[in-house]
C-alpha cells in the first residue's frame, strides 16, 4: 500500500528503513517539536523497535514519508478510546534537511484523507507547541481549524508553554 504524492510517498514502515529513520530522526531540532516519548538521541535500535511495533498493523496507523527511496519522516494517528473513540490525534515529523519543501503539507493533506477513509473516526486533531509556527501553517494548509489554546499545558526542555489545538472534521 502506497500513497504517491508529488514530493514523496507515504507507505508502511519497512525493516530496511531503519538506517534512514535513525539518521533523520536523530536531530535535536526535530526532537524539540515532538513529544518526549520520541527518543533523543534516536538510535538504530530505536528505529528497529519502531518499525517492529508497526509491522503487521492493518490498516497502518503510522507511515513512513519517503523521498527518493529513503524514509525521511513519519506521520501517523493515535486512535482515541472510550467516549473519544470518534477522534484520532495526528502526529508527524520530518528530517531537518527536508524542511521548507512543502513535503509535510502534502503528506498531512493526503494522510487525513487516508485516515478518514480507513478508520471509524469523524475528527482528527493535533496539538502543537506554541513556538512551532511551521507546524501550525502545515495544519492550516491542510484545512485544519484552530480550536483552542491550552494555556501552560505542556513542558518541553524544562520550558512550560501553551499548546495550540487544531482539528479537521470528516466531510
Amino acid at each position: 500500500m502506497q500513497i504517491k504524492l508529488k514530493r514523496s510517498v507515504l507507505r508502511p514502515w519497512q525493516k530496511d528503513d531503519a538506517k534512514s529513520l535513525a539518521e533523520n530522526a536523530n536531530s535535536k531540532a526535530v526532537w524539540d517539536n515532538v513529544r518526549d516519548y520520541f527518543p533523543h538521541p534516536y538510535t538504530l535500535k530505536d528505529a528497529e523497535e519502531w518499525i517492529a511495533k508497526n509491522e503487521g498493523v492493518d490498516p497502518p496507523t503510522n507511515m513512513a514519508i519517503v523521498v527518493d527511496g529513503y524514509a525521511v519522516g513519519g506521520i501517523g494517528i493515535f486512535l482515541k478510546e472510550d467516549t473519544s473513540r470518534i477522534n484520532a490525534e495526528i502526529g508527524y515529523w520530518l528530517g531537518e534537511s527536508f524542511w521548507n519543501r512543502n513535503i509535510m503539507s502534502e503528506a498531512v493533506d493526503a494522510f487525513v484523507d487516508y485516515a478518514f477513509d480507513n478508520f471509524n473516526i469523524i475528527r482528527i486533531y493535533a496539538e502543537v507547541f506554541e513556538r512551532n509556527q511551521a507546524s501550525m501553517k502545515v495544519l492550516e494548509k491542510a484545512g485544519f481549524i484552530h480550536e483552542a489554546i491550552l494555556r501552560f499545558s505542556v513542558i518541553k526542555n524544562h520550558e512550560i508553554m501553551d499548546s495550540y489545538v487544531y482539528s479537521i472534521l470528516k466531510n
